[in-house]
């Protein structure tokens, strides 16, 4: 069976975890926390000599990491994947803006507010930054959003998967979704489908 490393309250780790409960299919989540240390035991680096979760650990004891990329693996065959090579491009130029513009800014200013020992990183020109850029990202999503409903297409795709954990905790980071009714719109769009989990779930053994 497929297992997923991760850490409960990540929202990078909670994209596949989220993309498994869609599509109704098993696995087994094991816990792992940059905050206790276990991602930088000898053990776990030779699993991911990043020292990062998620992970994804297949039956066969191939290992891959990074969240977008567990999502590309575990979302083929799905309707979360568009047949399309156009769609599916656009598909994948929203998950490279979830990684570059939007998990940078929004997912790190979370951070800073949330995890203690990552206030001490919470310079005042850091948070000034990560909030302007953050306004900035949601701002190209309402954009989009308020002409579409999903990203890529009329049809929740993996990119909807990536953008979905960081933008709907994003008041944890000092963001007010208030101002953006199109995202506001999404957000429970997504929540509406069936199979959606919030990111508190994980299967039970």
């Amino acid at each position: 069976m497929i297992t997923i490393w991760g850490m409960q309250d990540s929202g990078n780790c909670y994209k596949p975890r989220l993309l498994m409960a869609l599509t109704g299919r098993p696995f087994r989540h094991r816990e792992i926390s940059t905050l206790d240390g276990s991602t930088r035991t000898e053990a776990w680096l030779a699993k991911n000599p990043a020292g990062q979760a998620p992970l994804l650990e297949l039956g066969d004891g191939r290992l891959l990491p990074e969240s977008n990329a567990i999502l590309c693996f575990l979302g083929e065959g799905t309707a979360f994947v568009p047949g399309d090579p156009f769609e599916r491009a656009t598909m994948l130029r929203w998950m490279f803006f979830e990684q570059n513009a939007h998990e940078v800014t929004v997912a790190v200013r979370r951070s800073l507010h949330v995890y203690p020992h990552r206030r001490a990183a919470a310079s005042e020109e850091r948070l000034r930054l990560t909030l302007e850029g953050g306004r900035a990202a949601l701002a190209v999503m309402e954009r989009h959003l308020a002409a579409q409903a999903f990203f890529g297409g009329e049809r929740p795709s993996l990119a909807d998967i990536a953008l979905y954990p960081y933008t709907s905790s994003a008041h944890e980071g000092g963001f007010d979704l208030g101002p953006l009714p199109a995202v506001r719109s999404w957000l429970a769009r997504i929540e509406a489908l069936p199979g959606y989990q919030p990111k508190s779930w994980r299967p039970q053994d």
